[in-house]
């Protein structure tokens, strides 16, 4: 039987006190944008609680997109009944017969809001759950651990009834905390880094750096596919594609002692500041995790990261590889992330890349390429811009 609504919950938003409108009103937003498929769904709000209204929309196909929501913490199909006893018994019964596995044991959960019902919740309790008893012979009682919990809630009109809990996404609604940019590898980290900056509200904007030839289209198209991925978290993705070459070649002609790395890796995030602040982005997401490579050692990070003004916001800080893989497989983006195709920065390594560079030293060595900022300033003006959903990609001008 397909429910008639869906009560949506919405985890720690509810803990947001006089900020709590603003939560909720922005994932009732994003759960609108993912619905649009479906015009006939309807949101209300009563006492309290957030329901779609199916109106014959498939439920199924609404809770797979309601799954990709951040800011949801749970939801369950609900079915409406009058606010009367044995419309509340009648509605029970088909709740507990469209149920996708045959339960051994229940019970009965009744909220009385309605305190004007002629049945107090343990009476409701009683009155359910016998009725349910003599239609299920086997089944049985288990206030404990049951294997389904019948949820009957009784307002002044209507009385819902459910009795599946659909885990959501949880986290906060995407843009509900401000904008940062995302600097995109083809690897896996870096899109789990996305992911997991978009469940705590941030909304993103990628940045890709790519050394065309010495990287292939399959890498850039690789990248997109990825963004493509993540922005079926979200509304949309802008991915900025940074040309990179001229700059790297450049660095590489210059110096190629064991700061390389380092010093490439100062030149990204300079770049990755100023479209930031070209963008109204106020932090830079990036998907390093401590100790895994010679770049992400702690001195390494130190000396990277004081190269930009802007917070530098690392969610894979402190997982080991096995957890970054395990989320990347969840969201879906690790079959893509594990193509062969290159990056930039597997180009020129050092053979020896230092793991406890000097700050002091690194910046005496930039200081004597006077090219340094006319080309990170070409880079930025240089990079293009693709507008990412789901399911298109639109190329935009040149700009910046």
């Amino acid at each position: 039987m397909n429910p008639d609504f869906v009560l949506l919950r919405l985890g720690e938003i509810t803990l947001k006190g006089r900020n709590r409108t603003r939560f909720e009103q922005t994932v009732l937003q994003h759960v609108r944008e993912r619905l649009k498929p479906f015009e006939q769904v309807r949101v209300f709000y009563e006492f309290g609680r957030i329901y779609l209204q199916l109106n014959g929309a498939p439920y199924e196909k609404v809770a797979e997109r309601l799954g990709r929501v951040f800011g949801l913490y749970s939801f369950s199909p609900v079915n409406k009944s009058d606010a009367d006893l044995e419309q509340i018994r009648l509605t029970a019964l088909h709740v507990m017969k469209s149920l996708p596995f045959k339960p051994q044991t229940f019970k009965v959960v009744t909220r009385r809001t309605d305190k004007n019902f002629p049945h107090d919740s343990m009476e409701m309790n009683h009155l359910v759950g016998g009725y349910l008893l003599r239609h299920f012979p086997g089944l049985k009682v288990d206030v404990h651990h049951p294997d389904v919990e019948l949820k009957v809630e009784i307002r002044s009109t209507a009385a819902y009834i459910y009795s599946q809990v659909e885990k959501g996404l949880g986290g906060f609604p995407v843009g509900s905390n401000g904008k940062a940019v995302l600097m995109l590898s083809g690897g896996i980290d870096s899109p789990v880094a996305g992911w997991l900056a978009m469940k705590r509200g941030l909304e993103l904007e990628a940045v890709h750096f790519h050394s065309y030839p010495y990287t292939s289209e399959r890498a850039k198209d690789k990248v997109v596919s990825l963004t493509k991925v993540l922005s079926g978290y979200t509304d949309r993705i802008r991915l900025h594609l940074v040309p990179f070459t001229e700059l790297q070649t450049k660095l590489h002609k210059a110096y190629r002692g064991n700061l390389e790395i380092t010093i490439m890796r100062r030149m990204m995030f300079r770049i990755a500041e100023r479209l930031a602040g070209n963008v109204g982005a106020g932090a830079i997401v990036t998907g390093e995790s401590l100790g895994q490579v010679a770049s992400q050692t702690l001195t390494s990070l130190n000396t990277i990261g004081r190269v930009v003004s802007l917070p530098l916001l690392r969610p894979l800080i402190m997982m080991d590889k096995s957890e970054i893989i395990d989320i990347a497989h969840r969201i879906g983006t690790f079959p893509i992330s594990i193509l062969p195709y290159e990056d930039c920065c597997t180009i020129f390594l050092p053979k020896s890349p230092s793991t406890k560079p000097n700050l002091k030293q690194v910046e005496l060595i930039e200081k004597r390429f006077t090219w340094l900022e006319e080309e990170v300033e070409k880079a930025v003006s240089q990079t293009e811009a693709l507008e990412i959903t789901a399911e298109t990609e639109e190329e935009t001008e040149v700009f910046f």
